[in-house]
Formats: C-alpha cells, sequence, structure tokens
C-alpha cells in the first residue's frame, strides 16, 4: 500500500502535510506534493529520498483542476502504475466571532478548505475507480465534529468535508477505495498563525493550544498507522479535544453547554477576537 505506489499530498510544504510526506517516503512510496508555495514543495521533495513530483496549483482554480490531475496520473503511469492515495489536506482556519465576521472570510474558507477537496477528489476518483482501488485521506478537525467559537466558517467547512467523505466511502467501498477521515486537535503547525481574522486578514499570530500541540511527525505517525490497520476515522486528538470530539456524539447538550460557557467567560477576549 506505501511501496512504489504513488500517493499525491496537498498542503505538502509544511505541517502534517510535510509530515505525512516524510513519513511515506520512509515507507518507499512516490509523492506528488502540492500547494502554492513551489520553494518550500522543493525543499520538501529534497528531504525525501524517492520520486517526487512538484506539482504547485491553487487549489480553488476549479477550471484548472481536471488539467492538473492529468498532468498528475501521466506522471504517476510514467513512474509505475495509476495514483494509489490522495491526501486532501490544504485548508485555513479563521480565528473570530460569527458577529463580527465579513462573508468574505465564508466564501474563501469554505472554496479552500471543503469546494477544492471535492473538485480534486471528483476529477480523480474515476481515474482511481478504474485502478480498482487506492486510498483517500481527508484532513478534518475536532472542529468538522464539533461547532466550537470562533470557528464558524472553519466548522462549516470542515463538517462538510466530513460528510463528503463519509458518503464517497459508502459508494465506493465495493470498488476498492478506503476512505479514512482524520480529525486533529491542536497540532504543531502554522494554521492559527495563517487564520483569517474578522475582516479576512492573516491574524500572524499563534495560539498557545496550537504551539504546545502534538508534533506533526507523530500525527503522520497515527495517521500512517490507522491507514495500515483500515480505520476509517481517526481521532487524532488529545485530552480536552478529544473529549469535545466524544461529547458531541454522547452527550451534545454537555457540550453545547461547555461552548457557550467558554464564550461567557471570556475566550473570545482571550484570543484577541473581541466584538465590536
Amino acid at each position: 500500500m506505501f511501496a512504489g505506489k504513488t500517493w499525491w499530498i496537498t498542503g505538502a510544504s509544511s505541517g502534517i502535510g510535510t509530515a505525512l510526506a516524510e513519513a511515506l517516503a520512509k515507507k518507499d512510496a512516490r509523492l506528488i506534493l502540492s500547494g502554492r508555495n513551489t520553494e518550500a514543495l522543493e525543499d520538501v521533495a529534497k528531504r525525501c529520498a524517492t520520486p517526487s513530483l512538484v506539482l504547485p496549483f491553487e487549489a480553488t482554480d476549479f477550471a484548472a483542476i481536471p488539467s492538473i490531475v492529468d498532468r498528475a496520473s501521466d506522471w504517476a503511469a510514467r513512474n509505475g502504475g495509476a495514483i494509489y492515495g490522495l491526501v486532501n489536506n490544504a485548508g485555513i482556519s479563521q480565528r473570530s466571532l460569527a458577529v463580527d465576521t465579513v462573508f468574505d472570510v465564508y466564501q474563501r474558507i469554505i472554496a479552500v478548505d471543503l469546494l477544492a477537496p471535492i473538485a480534486l477528489t471528483q476529477a480523480l476518483l474515476p481515474k482511481m475507480v478504474a485502478a480498482k482501488g487506492g486510498h483517500i485521506i481527508a484532513i478534518s478537525s475536532v472542529a468538522g465534529i464539533a461547532g466550537v467559537p470562533l470557528r464558524s466558517a472553519y466548522c462549516a467547512a470542515k463538517h462538510g468535508l466530513i460528510g463528503y467523505h463519509d458518503s464517497l466511502r459508502a459508494e465506493t467501498a465495493h470498488q476498492g477505495i478506503q476512505v479514512l477521515v482524520v480529525a486533529p486537535g491542536s497540532v504543531k503547525t502554522n494554521v492559527s498563525k495563517n487564520a483569517l481574522d474578522a475582516n479576512a486578514k492573516t491574524r500572524g499570530v499563534s495560539d498557545n493550544a496550537i504551539d504546545t500541540g502534538m508534533d506533526p511527525a507523530v500525527a503522520a505517525g497515527r495517521i500512517i498507522e490507522a491507514v495500515t490497520s483500515g480505520k476509517r476515522e481517526l481521532i487524532l486528538a488529545e485530552g480536552m479535544e478529544a473529549a469535545i470530539a466524544q461529547l458531541r456524539r454522547t452527550d451534545p447538550d454537555a457540550l453545547f453547554d461547555r461552548m457557550a460557557a467558554m464564550v461567557a467567560a471570556g475566550y473570545a477576549q482571550q484570543m484577541g477576537a473581541t466584538s465590536t
């Protein structure tokens, strides 16, 4: 499932994407590395001692995606076969109260975090079905299971990402496609620093929870283990964040009360997202 197989990772220039590329390379997988930062992608490719294609593209240029998929598929064919694995990882987050947030934030986050992976998967899926199998991994979030404060757009997109991939799993399991949904909590990446504020500007600062979060290499290792064992969902979180996901499914009222209490106690102010 790894050695000699081609895996395509979006958002491969940093964070979980980079860590997954390095973990897959150690298992002798061939890599297609995508994102917007060509230089960073090339650096990742250099660190991965395996055949790699750096394929930068704008995730929301939906008209270009079919040709991008053709380029990726042609490269995979020249290197021994079809694209076997797709990791829908690219995304952008948010830190703002809904009441303050301009609509552009919703448009941008839903386009990047939901519509872009759907567009890429839809373009690649017929080729994976024709190849009679493969793996699709969706990097969602605990915020895709539970609605949490300051992330209304992010939650909307990540909830949708889970719904799409759950449906896809049901439809394609008999065709040999295995779908894994990953719901991380805080992982030590630039996700908070790159998040959008209420005015669709880059936030520029990180959260303590992110800075002290799970190491991306640890996260990647657990994802690889989940793929190997055939898991269909992985809650990649610990402590309170794991409890949030569990509560949403077992005692939603308790979770709703806890989230409301956080905001009432000043969570938005602590995060620098005060209401205007």
